[in-house]
C-alpha cells in the first residue's frame, strides 16, 4: 500500500494596523522552505467572507516526511513570521491530516 500524502493546515489572522502581515509570512516562509525533502508545495487560503482570516495548507509527500521536517533544527525559526498571527478555531492553531481518498478532475 503506498505511503498517504499528508496535508498541515495553519489557521492565521492579519491584524487590522498590519492588514498584509500574514501573506508577507506566508511569502517569507515558503521561499526559506524551497528545496525542502518532502514537501510537495504549499498555499495562501483568504476567507471568503472574512478577508482577515487565512488559512495556510502544505502538502508533503507522507506523514512522515512531515514530521522529519518538524523535528528537524530549523522548524521553529524557518516558521516564526508566521506564529504571532496564529489563531485556533476549537483551540487549535493547526490541523494535521492523512489524505485517505482523493478524486482528479
Amino acid at each position: 500500500m503506498p505511503t498517504a500524502r499528508a496535508r498541515v493546515l495553519i489557521y492565521a489572522a492579519a491584524p487590522s494596523e498590519e492588514p498584509d502581515a500574514v501573506e508577507a509570512a506566508y511569502h517569507q516562509i515558503s521561499s526559506a522552505l524551497s528545496g525542502t525533502p518532502g514537501l510537495l508545495g504549499n498555499e495562501l487560503l483568504r476567507a471568503a467572507d472574512d478577508p482577515a482570516a487565512f488559512v495556510v495548507m502544505s502538502e508533503w509527500e507522507s506523514l512522515a516526511a512531515f514530521r522529519r521536517w518538524e523535528e528537524g533544527v530549523g522548524h521553529r525559526d524557518t516558521t516564526a513570521p508566521l506564529r504571532r498571527h496564529q489563531r485556533a478555531p476549537g483551540g487549535r492553531p493547526f490541523g494535521i491530516y492523512e489524505v485517505t481518498a482523493a478524486y482528479s478532475a
